[in-house]
């Protein structure tokens, strides 16, 4: 036995002592990478990883290339660490790392002064020249400088720093900054818009598929007064990290030639990957929709999984608001019970206030990169979707069922309290089922809503339809075509959706109308 011990004794000593070694190995974090994947050639989705794409961790089945792809894919080798990339909202990137969600931004993003407040940047990783879109046929697609536009109506991305750039052409209107380039490249070519300010790749791609602009660049001393970092493109990386340190040493080895033949290569690709110059506009849609059509199918799944379940959550948490806040406690004979029920009234009163009171928007912000942020708590987004729309939808549905409750005669309480039955009793099981039949519209109706407003939650980077939407739109630079298929997919699932309640609800009315006559019948024979 002795022999034995040693033995054994001998054998976990030197498994602890390679141990950390073996461990390190194994538990070495992935790098965890934010991108939009909807900014072609810096960055744009595809179906397969045929081209070298790396599937998009938040948004399974989508694959993220470009050259923030190919860029983010040396460090993560470089370093020995996994690569991840999650797709993020542009306005929702800076959050998404100070929060710890992701370690780093690699987006096309510049290192201005206003970002280093809030994160740090290594140094760049690209540099490029900047130039202004405009249609062939305008009347500034001839010029020289930057003060040949005076008169001329432009714009840029919000966020970017290419919108105060604006600032320096002399005699420019200087319009609101719009959220995204597809968005910019429509306005454009309706017309609504002369122009917009960019920087030459991200151009060359938005030329591709809209043969009808083009870019126009300046000569020394005509352009953009603006300094060496604000045309850099440089890594966002959390305040303080190490990190930072260790990608630069990466990035010092990629030379600029190396640089220039990779975005000559994501040029390429996202031109090969565009509709055609000859298409029409429906031939346009069916390209788009026979190439991305995965990705709208995911889109329409994680949609509908979010608002039937939502609705459902939604539905039973304000009839549970709805109940208690209905319900009297008498002061005389239970004053504990009364105060109690004064503190959560006033809590349930002040949530649906809340909640009714402010945009999903902003509270998907605040519960998703707020929690994880100052609480730690991490959420994935698909959990915090249906939390935050449930929520949402409780503190309206709650409103709707207090509605229901209270069209119900109050002989009804009034008998059930003379039957000795208590509160809960008199709501299960004779006001709830009425209300519910009464307020059955409402509820088809909030539902539909729900389905639209999933929309919002792209701003925590849910992979429901709108964001899967605007992936593709960034990815082909055709907006028009792609939203008005997106819009073709919502108007069919309302309308189908709306179809389908008005049956159930008139299967509802219909039996219920059975029973009453088939039981007024029965009343009669009896009497007679």
């Amino acid at each position: 036995m002795k022999r034995t011990r040693k033995i054994v004794l001998s054998l976990l000593l030197v498994l602890l002592a390679f141990a950390p070694l073996s461990l390190a190995a194994e538990t070495k974090k992935p790098l965890r990478v934010g991108m939009e994947v909807n900014y072609a050639p810096f960055n744009f989705s595809e179906v397969t990883d045929a081209n070298g794409g790396v599937l998009v961790s938040n948004s399974p089945g989508e694959y993220a290339n470009g050259y923030d792809v190919q860029i983010a894919k040396k460090i993560a080798d470089e370093l020995g660490r996994e690569l991840e990339i999650y797709k993020i909202d542009w306005d929702g990137l800076i959050p998404a790392l100070t929060s710890g969600k992701i370690d780093a931004i690699i987006a096309g993003m510049s290192p201005t002064d206003e970002r280093k407040l809030q994160i740090d940047f290594t140094d760049s990783y690209y540099t490029g020249r900047l130039g202004v879109v405009v249609r062939k046929d305008s009347e500034y697609a001839n010029a020289e400088s930057i003060d040949d536009f005076e008169g001329a109506k432009l714009t840029a991305q919000l966020g970017t720093f290419h919108y105060e750039l604006i600032d320096q052409m002399k005699g420019v209107k200087k319009q609101q900054a719009l959220d995204s380039f597809p968005t910019m490249i429509t306005a454009t070519n309706a017309g609504t818009i002369n122009g917009y300010t960019s920087e030459e790749a991200g151009a060359i791609s938005a030329i591709n598929s809209n043969p009808n602009l083009t870019f126009i660049s300046f000569e020394e001393g005509k352009g953009f007064e603006v300094d060496d970092s604000f045309t850099a493109v440089s890594v966002g990386i959390k305040k303080n990290s190490p990190l930072t340190a260790e990608i630069d040493g990466i990035l010092a080895n990629i030379s600029r030639e190396e640089q220039d033949e990779i975005m000559n290569q994501m040029v390429l690709m996202s031109e090969d990957e565009n509709v055609t110059e000859d298409m029409s506009f429906f031939a346009e849609m069916g390209s788009i929709w026979s190439k991305y059509y995965p990705l709208f199918l995911r889109g329409i799944v994680n949609t509908l999984f979010i608002a039937i379940l939502s609705t459902i959550l939604g539905f039973l948490l304000g009839l549970l608001v709805a109940i208690i806040r209905k319900s009297v406690v008498s002061k005389s004979k239970n004053p504990i019970g009364y105060t109690l029920h004064r503190i959560v009234n006033f809590i349930l009163s002040a949530y649906v206030e809340i909640f009714r009171g402010t945009p999903m928007m902003v509270q998907a912000v605040i519960i998703f990169y707020g929690l994880k942020q100052y609480f730690d708590i991490d959420l994935s987004t698909m959990f915090a979707a249906i939390l935050i729309v449930s929520i949402n939808t409780g503190a309206y549905l709650s409103e709707v069922v207090r509605g229901g409750i209270n069209s119900i005669d109050n002989g009804q309480f009034e008998a059930c309290k003379a039957l000795g039955m208590t509160h809960w009793q008199t709501m299960k099981n004779v006001i709830i089922p009425q209300a519910v039949r009464n307020i059955l519209p409402s509820l088809g109706n909030e539902f539909v809503i729900n389905i639209k407003d999933t929309s919002v939650l792209n701003v925590i980077s849910v992979t429901e339809l709108f964001f899967m939407s605007k992936s593709v739109a960034g990815s082909t630079y055709q907006y028009f075509p792609t939203y008005l298929i997106t819009a073709i997919i919502y108007f069919i699932l309302t309308f189908v959706t709306t179809r389908i309640l008005l049956v159930l609800e008139r299967r509802m009315y219909n039996r219920d109308f059975v029973q009453e006559s088939s039981t007024g019948a029965r009343n009669v024979n009896t009497i007679s």
